[in-house]
């Protein structure tokens, strides 16, 4: 049985009133031609899951919840390939922000899935399955309007911009008997910061953009683990005279 074809059978045509009173029917979009989906499993590093197939070849997102869904991504690019190399971007909330499953070499199901966000510039976890994350853009929709997906968009992404949680610093990684974690920071220097995404939950994630629209973002190859680097004066001096010829 495929849990998300099942899960959008049952909420088909359902009405959804929100915090004004209006009321929106939840809509299935058509099918994705063969030859898209084709193009899509051209465009990442893994095999297309069977699930996710049969799901792109039933519907390829619906309309009718507080934010877009589709299954097969957008066709404009998400951008911050230095954070997601291959992002599939399956949600959006209208304002340029966007919800992207993270896909590596062993992917074998359409997850994990970040919110991606640039107001404040944030990256966030939302959930594991793409199933799960249906469930709650559903649950969004339905009074009293609060999910997994609402606490992200809101309250989780402020708290990482304010608080900036689980920075590991350069000296932390560089001695840690991590040995990903060392040999990262081995890459890098003291002007950097860490954040480690390899077992995520709720809530937790970085801010890509810390330092400004310019902050420059690395990943370790195809683990969950991110650095942004500090610009502090000294550092934007260093960088400059770099650049000269």
């Amino acid at each position: 049985m495929n849990r998300s074809i099942e899960l959008l059978k049952q909420t088909q045509g359902t009405v959804f009133k929100n915090k004004d009173g209006v009321e929106n029917r939840l809509r299935l979009l058509p099918p994705i031609p063969s030859a898209e989906i084709e193009a899509l499993q051209q465009r990442i590093p893994c095999p297309l899951p069977q699930e996710v197939r049969e799901l792109l070849e039933f519907s390829r997102g619906f309309e009718g919840t507080p934010f877009d869904i589709r299954f097969g991504g957008s066709d404009g690019g998400f951008g911050l390939e230095e954070i997601f190399p291959y992002p599939v971007d399956i949600a959006a909330d209208g304002c340029g922000n966007f919800w992207v499953v993270d896909l590596l070499k062993h992917s074998t199901n359409w997850g994990p899935i970040f919110y991606a966000c640039h107001d404040a510039p944030v990256i966030v976890y939302q959930a594991e399955t793409l199933d799960h994350f249906i469930e709650e853009v559903i649950k969004s929709a339905k009074s009293p309007w609060q999910s997994e997906i609402s606490e992200v968009h809101g309250d989780l992404s402020y708290h990482i911009w304010t608080k900036n949680p689980g920075v590991l610093t350069y000296s932390q990684c560089v001695t840690s008997s991590d040995a990903s974690l060392q040999a990262f920071a081995g890459t890098l220097d003291e002007s950097w910061e860490f954040i480690d995404l390899r077992r995520p939950k709720l809530g937790d994630g970085f801010s890509w953009g810390r330092y400004g629209s310019r902050t420059t973002n690395r990943r370790f190859g195809e683990e969950r683990i991110f650095a942004y680097q500090k610009k502090t004066l000294g550092q934007k001096f260093l960088n400059a005279f770099r650049l000269k010829p």
